[in-house]
């Protein structure tokens, strides 16, 4: 029998080293390493159910002769939940959910399973929960169909035998940082437990053609906890986003082989669990107080679906020493470049003041064509002049101070016009109309102050 030893193994990259280092050599993360016992035990098996490869396995064949409507898409049931994962879930496909604790994971799991189409068993494993709390869930969130199991187990060898009875379209395992295997001797949530049971997990869904989504945890940076290996082993990294004082969370792809990975889902928190929101412009602007310094209203674009929000800016007298920026929901550092070239490119005073930057709704804001909407707010609050009720800004910002045009402004200009906005200040030379809202072409960022003064 082998003697047993330790080793470190990173966590971020799953490179092993017989000592511990302050930093990994094979991916330069620091504080990464993570001590395992290895000893003897047997590698785990490819398959659960170790069942005989086919004959079809390992022959090559043309690709244009594969059939690719043999794995037709699973309807979740959800329509926010298949505009992200592109149309459904693909049978085989392995699906990494995460979030932070809180946020609604194992709802947002025990709704998708009571809803999934097709007439196939949906398997629900918990390592978390016993199995009378998953069931006092499940009645808050309405009603339990007879084809959803629920099963209480870490172990992953034990669901062998279940899921070679119920042979389940559908496996959910929340979480997979609960999960152990007999073949790894360390501590479940290690980086080598995780690795492993994903590994076997996923090779036994593609295998028998069920669809497999794995709940996992995030560190306290965001990131999902776990060796990065992990994200390589899905084909699918959904994350689930939102802030715990409001009601919205946010559903995005970071990784998708069978899809986009520019779509969201917009949910809604609620006593009965979370609700799709097919209409999420006007749920964000639903609170807000047209009239106020301040506040300006963007139309940003998630996915192929365009949305409004609000950005509020409050600009304030600075106190002493080094004026202070505060950022919710948009990068500081854009912010920062806002702040300068609004300094330098037009008369208003910023530099100076106290900065406070905020996204409404829990949002957060990625793309440039937000540019010209936080600047005038930041103008709106030094001059102490509101925007008007019925205007909307979308436009890059360069640093000469020019506002550049920005993809797809149609759509962006029809949803303004559909929630009553009528003027909408865009880029000049920008090729955009829409019914009952009227393009206020600007050149520069000068432009704007000036248009926002004679408002």
């Amino acid at each position: 029998m082998a003697k047993a030893r330790t080793i470190h193994v990173c966590s971020e990259c799953g490179a092993q080293h017989p000592r511990w280092l302050g930093r990994c050599s094979t991916c330069g993360a620091w504080e990464s390493l993570v001590e395992e016992s290895t000893g003897a035990e047997p590698a785990p098996t490819a398959d659960l159910l170790a069942v005989e490869p086919s004959a079809a396995v390992g022959k090559a064949v043309p690709l244009r002769e594969v059939d690719a409507s043999g794995a037709p898409r699973l309807a979740t049931g959800i329509d926010e939940v298949d505009r992200v994962l592109g149309g459904g879930l693909v049978p085989g496909s392995v699906v990494l959910l995460g979030g932070e604790p809180g946020i609604g994971k194992s709802t947002l799991c025990l709704q998708l399973a009571a809803a999934l189409g097709g007439t196939g068993p949906v398997l629900y494993v918990t390592g978390e929960e016993s199995l009378e709390q998953v069931r006092l869930r499940a009645e808050r969130l309405g009603d339990v169909p007879g084809r959803l199991l629920a099963l209480a187990e870490t172990r992953v060898e034990a669901l062998a035998e279940p899921w070679r009875e119920i042979r389940p379209q559908l496996v959910l395992v929340d979480s997979i940082q609960t999960m152990r295997t007999a073949a790894v001797d360390s501590a479940p949530g290690s980086v080598a437990q995780v690795r492993d049971c994903a590994a076997l997990l996923s090779a036994t869904a593609k295998a028998h053609g069920a669809a497999l989504l794995l709940v996992g945890h995030v560190t306290k940076e965001g990131s999902l906890a776990g060796p990065r290996v992990l994200e390589h082993l899905v084909d699918v990294v959904l994350t689930f986003e939102g802030d715990r004082g409001h009601p919205f969370r946010l559903l995005r792809a970071a990784k998708n082989r069978y899809g986009s990975t520019q779509e969201v889902g917009v949910f809604s928190m609620g006593e009965r669990g979370l609700l799709a929101v097919p209409n999420p412009s006007e749920l964000f602007l639903a609170e807000r107080h047209a009239g106020s310094p301040g506040s300006c209203i963007v139309p940003i674009m998630e996915g192929t679906r365009p949305m409004l929000i609000e950005v509020q800016a409050l600009v304030a007298p600075a106190g002493y020493g080094t004026a202070r920026r505060t950022c919710i929901g948009i990068d500081d550092a854009r912010v920062a470049l806002l702040l300068a070239v609004l300094d330098r490119r037009s008369d208003v005073d910023v530099l100076s003041c106290d900065v406070y930057v905020n996204v409404t709704g829990g949002v957060r804001v990625a793309e440039p064509a937000a540019d010209l909407a936080v600047a005038l707010a930041l103008a709106s609050s030094r001059l102490d002049k509101p925007i008007p009720a019925d205007a909307a800004a979308c436009g890059e910002i360069g640093l000469g101070g020019e506002v550049r045009r920005v993809g797809r402004l149609d759509q962006r200009l029809r949803e303004a016009a559909r929630l009553g906005f009528g003027r909408v200040l865009l880029p000049a030379g920008a090729d955009a109309k829409a019914p009952g809202a009227e393009p206020v072409p600007v050149t520069e960022i000068a432009d704007a102050v000036r248009w926002l003064r004679d408002a």
